[in-house]
């Protein structure tokens, strides 16, 4: 994972100076590579041994470490602006053979599957669980590749006997919103959790007084600070990418998690569901 991502990452749960720091890196990543610890200690008015600290709670030895992995990062990004033009995804290029370009993906994905469930809070993924199950009807909402991912999380809920709600039109999105009430739930797919559309639905099901799971890469987005329960989404998305590749993975990992949480909660009724589901589908070819 790239230095600059996993500050961002790891910055939520860190003291109030430690985040003051990781937001001053974050928003000047140039400027640090040329400062010393003591320079950057008298810019965010902490001792220098807190610069330190922090770089340790990183994963550095000390404050040059982290500098170097840092201009490491800069470089890389650099590098990859210098290659667009035969870049086709991240780090696939258009010069890579068949073979390199699938190892190149399975990394990227593995990496997304790795990383988004080191981080889920599986205390607060419980209570998530326990609100879908719960719920007496579940809407949700995605947009473009997160659009996929929705369908598919709808399919599967349907599946185990809970009534989703399901639409890619945005007004009726919005529609579908107003008819919502406290008994209800929506769940809002969204990477970035900034897309103005799902933002309105969102606020709309909100004021009717239902619960919002936002599963997002961002989760001090718009739609993180609006969510009652956030599933982050860790993906490494670069400077070009052709498609939502690494990010829908990230996503899907979660749903595919809710999906399973949810099937082992209800059991014997979910297994019975899916097995008349399957024999029904299989009497169609008869």
């Amino acid at each position: 994972m790239p230095t600059l991502t996993k500050i961002a990452w790891i910055k939520p749960g860190m003291a109030t100076n430690q985040r003051k720091i990781a937001d001053y890196i974050l928003e000047h990543p140039e400027k640090i590579v040329t400062l010393s610890s003591q320079q950057l200690a008298e810019i965010m008015g902490v001792s220098q041994s807190a610069i330190v600290k922090f770089s340790q709670k990183i994963g550095f030895k000390g404050f040059p470490s982290l500098k170097l992995a840092i201009s490491e990062d800069l470089g890389r990004k650099n590098a990859n602006s210098e290659k667009n033009s035969s870049i086709l995804h991240n780090q696939i290029d258009s010069e890579d053979s068949l073979v390199v370009i699938a190892q190149k993906l399975a990394q990227e994905k593995n990496n997304s599957i790795r990383d988004t469930t080191r981080q889920i809070n599986y205390h607060q993924f419980e209570q998530v669980i326990q609100q879908i199950d719960d719920a007496s009807r579940v809407q949700i909402i995605g947009i473009g590749g997160s659009g996929l991912v929705a369908r598919d999380l709808s399919y599967k809920l349907q599946k185990i006997g809970i009534t989703t709600l399901i639409e890619t039109d945005h007004h009726v999105q919005i529609s579908v919103a107003q008819m919502l009430s406290p008994r209800d739930l929506q769940i809002v797919i969204s990477y970035s959790g900034k897309r103005k559309d799902m933002l309105v639905a969102a606020s709309v099901a909100k004021k009717q007084g239902a619960k919002i799971i936002a599963i997002t890469g961002e989760k001090h987005s718009p739609l993180g600070l609006m969510a009652d329960y956030i599933l982050e989404t860790i993906a490494d998305e670069g400077e070009w990418r052709s498609a939502a590749i690494s990010s829908r993975t990230a996503q899907n990992t979660i749903t595919d998690l809710i999906f399973m949480a949810l099937l082992k909660k209800r059991d014997e009724n979910a297994k019975a569901l899916v097995l008349s589901s399957q024999a029904l589908i299989n009497s169609l070819d008869d």
